[in-house]
């Protein structure tokens, strides 16, 4: 085909899909064209060729077949759908179409260890409908609630790749940009026809069966429609993709504990408030060993449960652990063999799997005899840990295990058409090819030991190569001796090559046989691998329970390194803390570990303290406690009851997001509605600071309101951080409020030379030391001295000069801060406003004076302030010149 021709092909293909980008597979490489060429050049760093035919010049860049997978993810994270056209052979010559549309969440062949998520999200008779479908482990979850700040906060907890939004969601602005603020994801308009109830149930049905509505209790339209829409989805985008979804699972939000976004970005959970994983929960506590492992890891910590059971069974396996550590070391090493069973199951049902992979499949088959063998030990055999290892069917994957492993040669080619994939023994018509295959390669191999013998010629070698095919190779100085029936087929500058009829005929007979055996052997590991698929549920099956038995084995080993305790889980009851500790920050730093108690009597504590005295830290590791221990771990503490909460939701700073419209108050605001309209008696809520974005008046009066609300209507367990000592009040009259504080030593009323001892104790702190931080951080000496005067005449009640130069720069000025008036006078006024002689201040000093009373310095700006303080000058200088 001309290169026009090529062209043309590939602008046609391109137009047969929405998709950003087509690769088209041209011989040994996919080749981008036209404006694609140049795209990719400059996303991917490809070279871009100029070729010219028939007068025409157009750009191409390319990259080899085997190396598609990586420049495919790149383009695909970057949020482009890139479409491939794969090449087949035609009677005629070859064709191309498109197999496949490459999308964020249909992307199979991803290097990423951690969960790829495409979700659907739903909007049916005022329900919302979330499903979630990770194709490269066949992971299918979907669920419904009827609020939507629920279902932003689980779309933030699975942060998925791609979000399909249906056509409700769409039109509906307030909702599209919810879902925008919980993920980062790329957010993929889709046929509203998909989303339609009744075909997303025939869907769900041809893909699962009749009964898998019934049999996973998904009853509601709007989940239907989300699960029937990923469905649609991914068949129409990836080919044997849909296949690794072998089942689909409908989960109750209620079954775990409620984490809104929020919560889940202060507690850092997965990653910090910067966005980095070092310095977050999960990497603090992950040991694992395998990818599939970190991943059940981390939905165990994003996910925890509120099932008792559930809790106590992985809290039982992982004492277990932690208590044999010879038995844990053989666990892990053991799992230490293991690939990603999941993954592998997926590839092999899309038809991506090469022989390596399979061979990764048996010798990770190989590995659940081995666990069942390690946890059999008497420390480990009256835990859960072999009912877990027991869960799949060890019978189908030992036989799946030994039919790989008598197919598979040890050392397969890197590609499943070149021939040497297969073990002797395995197909007779195969040995029978390769017996042939030797018998003509062992003639060739002594042709030219026959030949010197035959000839007297020294110098003479047979070889091959894929220009000349095989040859007979002679030195020129010998080229006088060769037979008649040598054939001269090239002439070297130091010898000659030739051919013979016999040899010929013994070429002719090997490229028929390794043609016939790259066949035979395709056709055979096709099929070898169509088993493979039919086995996925299998695979995936004791995928997961390698990665359950990791990720126990991975907190056991956190908490014997680190002298965790075992929590006592209780429904309901307390929160009673000793010596806890924070998991993250007492891996960096001396820490000081404090007691808390959280129950019937004593369930909001109001914590005051010193800035960078520890409070913050304190309330996030009480929460920290909670959650890891609803994750079945052992918890930072000398020992812990918790009773299970049924979320944990905080309020912890916020940023501005003015680029939404939304200042740090609107923020905080919002924050603390959500709290006070979806906190229950069983949550746990962490307040740090309310009502500081305000000023002080409003500020206090929010506080002191939302405690007041938590105690009486919501009566959850509440710490409550504050400066606002005013609240401290409250417990003496709400009685379960109690005030805590973090302690200080060497404190004689100064501010100086004192400690933060780090150390919570029963009662109220007096003051906030905040002169003394802003002395720590670095604050020149006369603004701290200054400030330490000024806090002395508050203490003291005294009047406070503002001191200041003229506004012509001649002399100082000062004018005075009247405590009990709240403004301003002259240095040689009385406080009640007259002058030093007694008389009354003429009507324009008093208006001045009146709105200074009346201005909120705390709420306005510095630009509009400094204009009022020049109006107000120039009226007063306006004044004194009259008299």
């Amino acid at each position: 085909m001309t290169a026009d021709g090529i062209v043309g092909e590939f602008l046609a293909l391109k137009g047969e899909t929405d998709a950003d980008l087509l690769a088209m597979q041209c011989g040994d490489f996919y080749e981008f064209f036209a404006e694609d060429a140049e795209f990719v050049g400059d996303e991917l760093d490809l070279k871009v060729s100029e070729k010219s035919s028939h007068g025409s010049t157009y750009p191409m860049a390319g990259v080899p077949v085997d190396d598609l997978t990586p420049y495919l993810k790149a383009l695909v994270e970057r949020g482009y759908r890139v479409a491939v056209a794969d090449q087949y052979e035609t009677a005629d010559g070859h064709a191309r179409e498109i197999t496949r549309v490459v999308t964020p969440g249909t992307l199979l062949e991803t290097t990423d260890p951690t969960a790829q998520f495409l979700a659907t999200v739903v909007s049916v008779d005022g329900r919302y409908g979330l499903a979630l479908a990770d194709v490269t482990t066949g992971e299918f979850l979907v669920t419904t609630t009827d609020s939507a700040t629920e279902m932003g906060s689980e779309l933030h907890r699975f942060d998925p790749v791609e979000v399909l939004p249906g056509p409700t969601v769409r039109d509906d602005d307030d909702l599209l940009a919810r879902i925008r603020e919980r993920t980062d994801a790329p957010v993929t308009g889709y046929d509203d026809a998909a989303f339609a109830p009744g075909r997303a149930k025939r869907r769900l049905q041809d893909q699962f069966g009749d009964g898998v509505l019934d049999s996973v209790g998904l009853d509601d339209r709007a989940g239907v429609a989300a699960a029937g829409a990923v469905v649609a989805y991914v068949a129409e985008t990836g080919v044997g993709v849909l296949d690794a979804l072998t089942r689909l699972g409908a989960y109750d939000t209620g079954d775990h504990l409620d984490l809104d976004a929020t919560t889940q970005r202060n507690l850092e959970l997965t990653e910090t408030m910067h966005g980095e994983r070092e310095g977050s929960l999960l990497a603090t506590v992950d040991h694992t060993v395998t990818s599939a492992g970190r991943r059940r890891l981390r939905e165990w910590l994003i996910r925890p449960r509120r099932d008792r059971d559930v809790i106590d069974r992985r809290l039982d396996s992982v004492a277990a652990l932690t208590d044999a550590a010879l038995a844990r070391d053989r666990v892990r090493e053991v799992l230490g063999d293991a690939y990603d069973l999941e993954r592998l199951a997926a590839r092999a049902t899309g038809g991506s799997a090469d022989a390596s992979d399979l061979l990764a499949v048996r010798d990770t088959l190989d590995t659940l005899p081995a666990l069942a063998e390690a946890v059999a030990d008497s420390r480990l055999a009256d835990s859960p840990l072999p009912d877990i290892v027991d869960r799949p069917d060890r019978e189908a994957a030992a036989s799946l295990r030994a039919e790989l492993d008598a197919a598979l040669a040890e050392d397969p080619p890197g590609t499943v058409t070149e021939g040497g994939l297969f073990r002797r023994g395995y197909d007779d018509e195969l040995d029978d090819l390769i017996d042939r295959y030797e018998e003509v390669t062992e003639w060739l191999e002594g042709l030219a030991d026959r030949e010197k013998a035959r000839t007297g010629i020294t110098h003479l070698q047979v070889d091959r190569n894929k220009t000349d095919g095989y040859y007979v190779q002679v030195g020129n100085s010998e080229t006088d001796a060769v037979p008649d029936e040598y054939r001269e087929i090239k002439t070297l500058k130091n010898s000659r090559r030739y051919t013979t009829d016999e040899l010929e005929e013994r070429e002719r007979e090997v490229l028929r046989l390794e043609e016939s055996r790259g066949d035979l052997e395709y056709d055979l590991f096709c099929d070898l691998r169509d088993r493979v698929a039919v086995h996925a549920e299998l695979l995936q099956d004791v995928g997961r329970t390698l990665a359950t038995v990791d990720a126990l084995a991975s907190l056991a080993t956190h908490a014997a390194s680190e002298d965790w305790t075992r929590p006592a889980v209780v429904e309901p009851g307390p929160l009673v803390v000793e010596a806890g500790r924070h998991p993250v920050v007492e891996r960096t730093t001396d820490f000081v570990p404090n007691d808390l108690e959280l129950d019937d009597d004593r369930g909001f504590l109001l914590v005051t303290g010193p800035n960078m005295s520890g409070k913050s830290t304190y309330m996030r590791q009480a929460a920290l406690i909670v959650l890891l221990a609803q994750a079945g771990s052992f918890v930072p503490a000398r020992s812990a009851t918790v009773g299970v909460v049924d979320g944990i939701y905080t309020r912890v700073g916020a940023l501005d997001e003015l680029a939404g419209g939304r200042s740090t108050f609107m923020v905080e605001m919002q924050e603390l509605s959500n709290i006070l309209h979806s906190a229950t008696e069983e949550s746990l809520v962490v307040l740090d600071e309310v009502g500081r974005g305000t000023a002080t008046y409003d500020g206090i009066s929010i506080a002191w309101a939302a405690t007041e609300y938590i105690h009486n209507e919501v009566g959850c367990k509440c710490l409550f951080a504050t400066h606002y000592h005013e609240l401290t009040t409250l417990a003496d009259h709400l009685p379960r409020v109690e005030n805590v504080h973090v302690a200080v030593a060497g404190d004689d009323g100064t501010d100086e030379d004192i400690t933060f001892l780090r150390t919570v104790e029963d009662g109220p702190t007096d003051r906030s030391y905040g002169v003394h931080v802003a002395d720590l951080a670095g604050v020149p000496e006369p603004v701290v001295d200054r400030s330490r005067d000024v806090l002395n005449r508050l203490r003291e009640d005294r009047a406070i000069e503002a001191r200041g130069a003229a506004t012509d720069g001649s002399e100082t000025t000062q004018a005075v801060f009247d405590l009990g008036s709240g403004g301003f006078r002259d240095d040689g006024d009385d406080a009640n406003g007259d002058d030093a002689n007694g008389d009354d201040r003429d009507p324009a000093t008093e208006s001045v004076l009146a709105e200074l009373r009346e201005t909120n310095v705390a709420e306005t700006s510095p630009v509009d302030l400094l204009t009022r303080v020049r109006e107000w000058q120039e009226r007063l200088d306006g004044t004194e010149a009259e008299e």
